[in-house]
Formats: C-alpha cells, sequence, structure tokens
C-alpha cells in the first residue's frame, strides 16, 4: 500500500508541477471519470524533458490509436513518443483509450448514451488534460493526430470542434466510418463521413486558420484511393492543407518512418512552450 501511495504522490507532483522527486516519471497511466462513455476512460501522459523541475506550459499532441482494438492499445504508440524525443521542440503527448472490452470498433464517434467517444476525446478530455497539466489551454496549442481508425478520428473530430484544435494530422487514415476491416461502409449518423461534412464547412475552413494534413501508403489498398480523393475535394474547395503519398502500405514501418517529420509539422503551426 505505501509503494502505491507514493507512486501516486510522485504522478501528482509532476502533474501540478510541485516538486517532485528526481525520478519522477515522465509516462504516465492515468484516467477519469466520463460521462460521456458512462465510466473509466484511461489515457496515457508523455511530459518533456524538465516537465518536473521547470514552469513552462506545453502544446498537445492528441494522439489517436488505430481500430478495432483493446482496451490497452492506448499504451503501444511508444515510438510517437521516441520520435517527439528526437527534436527541437517540446509538447506533451496525450494518447486516450479509443475501445474497451466489448466495444473494440467505436470509430471515434458519438453513437448514444454511455456510448459517446467524440464527446469523451474531444470536449471532457481537452478540459480533464488543462486542469492537471501545464499545458496551453486554448486551440492554439491542441492538435490532433491519428494513425489508420485513428486518422479517421483525428479529422472527423478536428473539423467538429474547430474551435478546441488548431491543427490535425492523419496517418494512413480514412475518412469515413468503415467496419473492422476497414473495407465496408457504415452508416453512423450525421457529419461522420467526411467527405460529405466537408460541402458544409469549406467556407468555414476558409476562413477558420487550421492547420490540415494527411498522408497515405502508396501501396495501401484499402485507403490509398480515399485519401486522393479528400485531397482532391480540399482543393476544390480551396481549403488549405498538405498531402503526401509515401512508397510503402499500411503498417508501422511507414509511421516509425515519417513519425518525427509529422509530428515537427505539427509543432510548428502551434504554439511554442512558453
Amino acid at each position: 500500500m505505501k509503494t502505491a501511495l507514493v507512486a501516486l504522490a510522485g504522478v501528482a507532483a509532476v502533474a501540478f508541477g510541485a516538486s517532485p522527486s528526481p525520478a519522477a516519471p515522465r509516462r504516465i497511466d492515468t484516467s477519469f471519470r466520463s460521462a460521456a462513455v458512462d465510466g473509466t476512460l484511461h489515457f496515457e501522459v508523455y511530459l518533456p524533458t524538465g516537465y518536473a523541475t521547470g514552469s513552462l506550459r506545453y502544446p498537445v499532441l492528441y494522439v489517436l490509436h488505430g481500430l478495432p482494438s483493446t482496451g490497452s492499445a492506448y499504451t503501444g504508440l511508444g515510438f510517437v513518443e521516441r520520435a517527439l524525443d528526437t527534436l527541437s521542440r517540446q509538447a506533451i503527448i496525450v494518447v486516450p483509450q479509443g475501445a474497451r472490452a466489448g466495444e473494440s470498433d467505436p470509430e471515434y464517434v458519438d453513437q448514444g448514451p454511455g456510448h459517446d467517444w467524440a464527446t469523451a476525446i474531444a470536449s471532457e478530455l481537452p478540459r480533464v488534460v488543462d486542469a492537471r497539466f501545464r499545458t496551453v489551454p486554448s486551440r492554439s496549442g491542441r492538435a490532433l493526430i491519428g494513425i489508420s481508425a485513428g486518422g479517421y478520428g483525428a479529422m472527423q473530430l478536428a473539423l467538429h470542434h474547430l474551435d478546441a484544435f488548431s491543427v490535425v494530422e492523419s496517418w494512413s487514415g480514412y475518412f469515413h466510418p468503415t467496419d473492422p476491416t476497414g473495407t465496408k461502409s457504415l452508416a453512423l449518423g450525421p457529419g461522420t463521413n467526411i467527405h460529405r461534412f466537408l460541402q458544409s464547412i469549406g467556407s468555414t475552413l476558409r476562413t477558420r486558420r487550421t492547420f490540415i494534413a494527411f498522408y497515405v501508403g502508396r501501396s495501401d489498398a484499402r485507403f490509398f484511393d480515399e485519401n486522393e480523393t479528400l485531397n482532391q475535394e480540399l482543393s476544390e474547395a480551396r481549403v488549405p492543407h498538405v498531402f503526401r503519398a509515401y512508397a510503402g502500405g499500411h503498417d508501422q514501418t511507414l509511421w516509425q518512418r515519417y513519425a518525427a517529420p509529422w509530428l515537427e509539422l505539427a509543432l510548428v503551426h502551434l504554439q511554442s512552450a512558453h
């Protein structure tokens, strides 16, 4: 019991900027009670070097993992954390739980009471993170980045919450809800198909300063064509964006290769630590 209490004290010290021990952790596995999903929502926080002994406020990169997944998949993006450590710009990484037992593919959208994942991640989570950690607590300090299904989640969450996020990136994502295989479209309600939703917010995106960027592997048989389609749609709507197609498929080899430059790209468009 004493060991558990000491660990919790260390986490609290790091989170709120008190005087922590020299061994205060940079990676914290924590949670909050979410009304939107009617239960505990877990998330991992990765803090910058020097966070425990400093007073700076940092931009936050919210990174969404792929689906379908287990309830612990949010702990498996260490390669993103390692990529961030190679950069000169500093930030906090937050990786929220995007699924749970019996609900492995919720697609990061609201699906009814107790299953409102979009509200939990885009609305509740930033409030919790801003309250517990030294963040830049505004849209200028927040980015949404997603991998595969997380790319879909990041794009649709950011476009529906332009007041909360100023940067969005999709790494090998898709842009309409799909079944677990990624091959069958799902009808999950108004606004969940990004291609259609763009038709209603194109003018807003042209005037609201939001950095949109996405990439895909040229050998990604499921999602390459859809990424090219979104690139064309954004161009026709005269919405500024960055799109890249790289050699490679739909796998972590590609994501690891480009993690550092794409994190840097996001951070260039966020308010710096101060």
